[in-house]
């Protein structure tokens, strides 16, 4: 068996970890699948805990489960011990058992070098062992004053240790997102919410949209496997790429990023499948007639929505999409003062908590704070844009076209540090096309305190 695997893994071109990991990965869709006749709550709990640990345990081996039982231990005596503070005591233990697991595997090396380990997985379990606590803290507070994701997703009772066992390592999410919520986990599990009995007609069919998901992940694996050759990483430190000119080299910064994002989407088109046919991806009903099934709870990515996005700002409810969700909610907006407008900084410290959740790489760390410049430059644009008159369409579509240039150029050339993870080569990579997607961003954030944009509607009622 271990001589099949061996071949199976050198005619793709991987190791043989990373094939035992991707086939116990494809496993999550027929698992998904099996969890949806199991009767009972309690059974369901109990399949989706063993069921998760038994394929991490396949994956990854033993000590990976005794990896996640840490954070999640951590957290469950949080909420048991110290109610009123245990979403910030579960944030910060979290996070640092997560950095230090970071730290000892050095997990970007060894995936960029074709290995794989279990931090993948222990970074979309922490986000859900925290957004626990959080929802439990929230529940001690009033309704008053809470934002909608606070009132939707607070706690009231306690989880039992099962349920709570089964929402960290259920299946279907546990390797690779999407990162959903313990309220949405129970209320599928007990058929309540967006799960019970509708009178718009019967469950709805996964099926379709799983087929849909199956063949969106063939067509990214098949685009990573025949571009990767030819966009080497290791070329950014070649003599080579210092030779060419400008527009080469954000060229090639272009096609580097772009092949390897079809990765991205092809493990993500995977988790969209497995939990789409287990049922959970449900989001409710759409307004046509006949009613169709929406799936957005599942998904991860909007892949032409990334690559043609208009604005930075849209790239975070794009790509990730669950992810950029749980930022907002359980960073973002829990930094902004009451009655006060977010903003550099809560912008900024989501970005740096992203890039602590990836790994202490310069590469991450780079690229998260340059996310941020990027996306405070493309506002900029996107006010200027607001303030062109509406009587001149063309000088309007001429801004919004600059601005998803801007996006296009700025991403781009951005990614390379979170793709190479090293300081040396990303900074031989900025530096080959003179950190322009560095300068511009900041000239941007500048110019619009210089030149701050006015709203064209305002114009039109001064003139009226």
């Amino acid at each position: 068996m271990e001589l099949d695997m061996e071949t199976m893994a050198a005619s793709i071109g991987v190791s043989v970890p990373v094939l035992r990991f991707l086939l116990c990965f494809v496993m999550t869709i027929p698992v998904s699948f099996l969890w949806r006749p199991v009767p009972g709550r309690l059974a369901k709990h109990v399949y989706s805990a063993f069921t998760g640990a038994l394929l991490s345990y396949l994956s990854f081996g033993f000590s990976s489960n005794l990896h996640f039982l840490v954070p999640m231990l951590l957290g469950y005596a949080a909420m048991v011990l110290y109610r009123p503070k245990c979403g910030i005591i579960t944030f910060f233990l979290g996070f640092g058992y997560l950095i230090g697991c970071h730290v000892y595997y050095m997990s970007g090396d060894a995936w960029k070098q074709g290995g794989i380990d279990a931090t993948g997985a222990l970074m979309v379990l922490t986000l859900k062992v925290i957004s626990c606590a959080i929802n439990y803290n929230d529940g001690l507070l009033k309704e008053e004053g809470l934002r909608e994701a606070q009132k939707k997703y607070r706690l009231i009772k306690l989880p039992s240790l099962i349920e709570y066992f089964g929402y960290c390592l259920c299946c279907g999410s546990h390797f690779a997102g999407p990162v959903y919520e313990m309220k949405d986990y129970l209320d599928w599990t007990e058929g309540k919410g967006m799960w019970a009995r509708s009178d718009k007609g019967p469950s709805p069919s996964p099926y379709g949209a799983t087929l849909r998901a199956l063949a969106q992940a063939a067509l990214a694996m098949a685009l990573y496997l025949y571009l990767i050759p030819h966009y080497p990483l290791s070329r950014f430190t070649e003599p080579v790429y210092q030779e060419w000119g400008f527009w080469k080299k954000w060229s090639y910064q272009y096609m580097a990023g772009f092949s390897m994002r079809w990765k991205y989407y092809f493990i993500w088109s995977i988790s969209e499948a497995a939990i789409i046919i287990s049922g959970l991806g449900f989001s409710g009903w759409t307004e046509s007639s006949p009613p169709k099934p929406k799936w957005d709870r599942a998904k991860i990515v909007d892949i032409l929505g990334f690559e043609l996005a208009k604005s930075s700002v849209l790239l975070p409810h794009v790509w990730n999409i669950q992810v950029s969700t749980w930022l907002r909610h359980y960073v973002y907006e829990r930094l902004i003062t009451k009655g006060k407008k977010p903003g550099f900084f809560q912008l900024l410290a989501t970005q740096t908590v992203s890039a602590v959740w990836h790994g202490l790489y310069p590469g991450y760390i780079i690229f998260f704070v340059q996310s941020a410049l990027m996306i405070a430059g493309s506002r900029v644009i996107f006010r200027w844009e607001q303030a062109v008159p509406t009587n001149m369409a063309l000088a309007k579509k001429a801004v919004a076209f600059a601005n998803f240039a801007y996006t296009i150029f700025v991403l781009n050339y951005s990614c390379v540090g979170f793709m190479v993870l090293s300081m040396h080569e990303t900074l031989a990579s900025y530096g080959g096309v003179y950190y322009a997607g560095t300068i511009l961003p900041m000239a941007l954030i500048l110019l619009g305190y210089i030149i701050p944009a006015k709203p064209a509607r305002s114009k039109a009622r001064k003139e009226q």
